[in-house]
């Protein structure tokens, strides 16, 4: 469903279970940053506005994630960390050359949070399926399918405003750059680490 061209490996859960603070703080600041996403693009696209209305509902629920997973956190007597620069997000974020070309700027954004949102999709199931803590695993489940239609909303935008074989074509090599980068990650407890 996701399309992504690399699975997590299971052994990855175990790192995020045995660092469990760390991961929820990384958790915690990607749903904020995934909120802050959203906001800049009503603030940069303003025009449109289908596309805000949806953005609107994806910052509100992002910080209702911030706020769920520092309830989780504050409820088993954890403190929420420092927040720390996402190199995932950053490197995604670079893959596409910078263009002044505003809708394709749109389109390259578009498609990396798709892509974000279809990682930690695909983490948070690795995360449950290999839970004993009942309580994290539907947690993570319930969190699962909200990123999967953020994944879904963020991809249809970029074929709605851009011709799909070109859009279809971008968003293949970026599954393709991003296979090749996760194949040396999930050694750190982080959401895409």
């Amino acid at each position: 469903m996701l399309g992504l061209k690399f699975e997590t490996e299971t052994s990855w859960a175990d790192v995020a279970k045995n660092g469990l603070q760390q991961l929820l703080t990384d958790h915690a600041f990607a749903e904020q940053k995934a909120a802050s996403n959203a906001v800049s693009i009503i603030i940069n696209y303003s025009e449109e506005t289908e596309m805000v209305k949806d953005m609107s509902d994806i910052a509100i629920e992002e910080m209702e994630h911030f706020r769920m997973v520092h309830h989780l956190m504050v409820d088993r007597g954890m403190v929420l960390g420092q927040a720390t620069k996402n190199d995932y997000a950053l490197k995604l974020q670079k893959f596409f050359p910078h263009t002044g070309n505003r809708k394709e700027a749109l389109i390259h954004r578009l498609l990396v949070a798709a892509l974000i949102e279809a990682r930690s999709c695909e983490r948070f199931k690795v995360f449950a399926d290999n839970m004993e803590d009942e309580e994290l695993s539907k947690f993570y489940i319930d969190l699962m399918i909200s990123e999967a239609n953020h994944y879904t909303l963020f991809l249809g935008y970029a074929r709605k405003y851009m011709d799909k074989k070109i859009v279809d074509k971008k968003w293949n090599d970026l599954l393709s750059f991003e296979a090749e980068m996760m194949k040396n990650r999930g050694n750190m407890a982080k959401v895409h680490g």
